[in-house]
């Protein structure tokens, strides 16, 4: 089961922290769960929102309709690894989606 499988369905009624390097994104529901996305950061990694495609405020106000998450993995200079992680969310209203990057140099 993935993480997203139960926000599908569910109605996003406010969203915080959507926008480039940002550490956290906050989702609260109909109901006032929040669902946050973030990554625990360990030594020598950081990890950030590096883009946000589409309109974040057409998640607002609808059922969620597509909740996933596609990840890639790479190399940059001297070692150091590198990982996009993009999360895409639709409703009727639209589609976003959300890119996640990190780097780290393994230690």
């Amino acid at each position: 089961m993935s993480v997203f499988e139960p926000l599908l369905g569910r109605t996003i009624v406010k969203i915080e922290g959507a926008e480039k390097d940002s550490e956290e994104i906050r989702f609260t529901l109909e109901n006032g769960d929040i669902f946050r996305m973030y990554h625990e950061q360990d030594c020598c990694e950081d990890v950030r929102v590096e883009d946000v495609g589409g309109n974040i405020n057409s998640l607002i106000g609808n059922p969620l309709l597509l909740a996933e998450e596609v990840t890639n993995e790479g190399e940059v200079e001297y070692g150091d690894t590198c990982t996009w992680t993009w999360y895409h969310f639709a409703t009727i209203k639209g589609y976003v989606t959300i890119r996640w990057y990190g780097e780290s140099n393994g230690y």
